[in-house]
């Protein structure tokens, strides 16, 4: 049997075909564009995304036998507010994760309902990208909105609801709403007191691999599917992408270098970082996992060099940066261009060069890029570690990790082995594999990791090289809080 994976990007639809032995039989990507209206904005037409699928799943299937596919799965981006009206029509576009016009209701939240309080009902504290921030903005500056809202949703659950029928979510999708009680699985009655929503407005929850129903007869036509195809409930981006790379059950560690950058470790017990810098989620295998997330990785990168220096040619602005010049470099790069999650938690923090001199190069700042992303994700690390979770290696996916030289050097600024996948689609081949559970193929997501997730390399650190990474790290980390009280005014 044949199963679909989605994955729901921010730029992109990317579709999977999987085999059961976990073969990619073809791909395809339909990118859809993203709104910036307003300074700190992001956001995006849920019609767009539909529109990915339908467009997208008939030239997957084109020349493949369409009764053969028995399941579809979906990993997507996490967070994104999508409100629909009591006929479930979208009554006006989704506010995406990467979106920071919530400063006020964040505070709100952390310091007049309290962070002690978030984390006893949902073991997290408020983040700007966060979904019930995003319910108390709409509910104070688009009230009439607000009270057409009728159904709460993530952006990979309106694509379900669009090939079901059903208002359904996940358990490590919702994590990332602020409004379920991770520990227990379930909504926070509380949480939905604090912002107006009732559970009713709330999808119904699944684990994972639970299918929610199969086809609607409508979009079962549009695709080209049997309407027998089930549909599973999927999962958060991170949490498919853990899935992909077998990163499940306890001591599991995954390194995500996407447009977004992650650090997700997963365990079979429920824990708590004391000091919400680190997420605590429910995972797609049923257990947990800590998550640091960085709004700014290989976007830095793309940013960088698309944006400034005008090209795509990422290899070429790399040759010139030899292994001499890893951890020698003058200039330090603090990649919060879109603002930061974890571990500072600052909405108002930007992105900065420091250290440039007359004799300071164009490579030097491409370098400088490279490695100010290594060393924000290595500030999760580093709270992970204090919180006595042992990270002897971990598998590391995403865009960026196509580069080499970003391998190397992440390798070197963590001091540990970071594993390759063999098979490195991201979150829809997560997606696909949790379909595949979903309709039997295997008994349990952890069955379904040990028998598709395979390593294909491993990039081992060099003891010089982290020496080296060790000292300016040490650099790295006195930029931030010197530059700290500098954002606010910038604005």
């Amino acid at each position: 049997m044949l199963y679909i994976g989605i994955d729901l990007g921010t730029s992109a639809c990317k579709l999977l075909l999987v085999d059961e032995g976990g073969t990619v039989l073809s791909a395809v990507t339909k990118e859809y564009p993203l709104s910036f209206p307003r300074p700190g904005w992001s956001e995006q037409s849920p019609e767009d995304w539909w529109n990915a699928v339908t467009e997208g799943i008939p030239e997957l299937l084109c020349g493949r036998d369409a009764s053969q596919v028995a399941g579809i799965g979906a990993g997507g981006q996490m967070h994104g507010l999508v409100a629909l009206d009591e006929h479930d029509n979208v009554i006006c576009p989704a506010i995406l994760w990467n979106d920071g016009r919530t400063a006020k209701e964040v505070d709100y939240l952390n310091e007049t309902i309290g962070r002690d309080r978030l984390s006893q009902s949902t073991a997290n504290i408020a983040f700007a990208g966060f979904t019930a921030p995003k319910l108390l903005w709409m509910r104070e500056h688009e009230p009439d909105l607000f009270a057409k809202t009728r159904r709460i949703m993530l952006p990979k659950d309106y694509i379900n609801y669009k090939l079901t029928g059903v208002h359904c979510t996940d358990y490590s999708d919702a994590s990332g709403t602020l409004l379920l009680d991770v520990e227990h699985k379930r909504w926070s009655a509380e949480m939905c007191g604090i912002c107006g929503a009732t559970e009713n407005q709330l999808p119904r929850l699944y684990e994972s691999w639970e299918v929610v129903g199969t086809l609607k007869p409508g979009a079962a036509k549009a695709l080209g599917l049997p309407a027998s195809v089930k549909v599973c409930a999927g999962a958060g981006d991170n949490a498919a992408a853990a899935v992909g790379t077998g990163t499940v059950g306890a001591g599991g560690c995954n390194i995500s270098l996407g447009t977004s950058g992650t650090i997700f470790i997963s365990s079979d017990r429920f824990g708590v970082d004391p000091g919400n810098a680190l997420h605590a989620f429910a995972h797609a295998d049923g257990g947990w996992h800590l998550m640091g997330c960085m709004l700014s990785a290989a976007s830095c990168n793309q940013w960088w060099c698309g944006d400034i220096l005008g090209t795509k040619d990422y290899p070429a602005e790399q040759k010139p940066i030899g292994k001499d010049k890893l951890g020698r470099n003058s200039v330090f790069f603090l990649p919060y261009l879109m603002g930061e999650r974890s571990p500072i938690n600052d909405t108002d923090a930007r992105g900065a060069f420091v250290g440039m001199g007359m004799d300071t190069a164009r490579a030097d700042l491409t370098q400088a890029v490279l490695e100010g992303v290594a060393f924000a994700i290595r500030d999760s690390f580093e709270v992970a570690k204090s919180l006595g979770v042992s990270i002897p290696r971990s598998t590391l996916c995403g865009g960026g990790s196509k580069s080499p030289l970003w391998r190397t050097t992440l390798a070197n600024v963590l001091g540990i082995p970071l594993d390759l996948p063999q098979t490195e689609q991201g979150p829809g081949y997560g997606g696909a594999m949790l379909a595949m559970v979903g309709c039997g193929a295997f008994e349990s997501v952890q069955t379904a990791c040990g028998a598709l997730a395979r390593v294909a390399g491993t990039v081992e650190p060099d003891g010089e090289l982290t020496a080296r990474y060790e000292e300016q790290y040490r650099k790295f980390r006195a930029i931030y809080p010197a530059l700290k009280n500098v954002f606010p005014i910038l604005k």
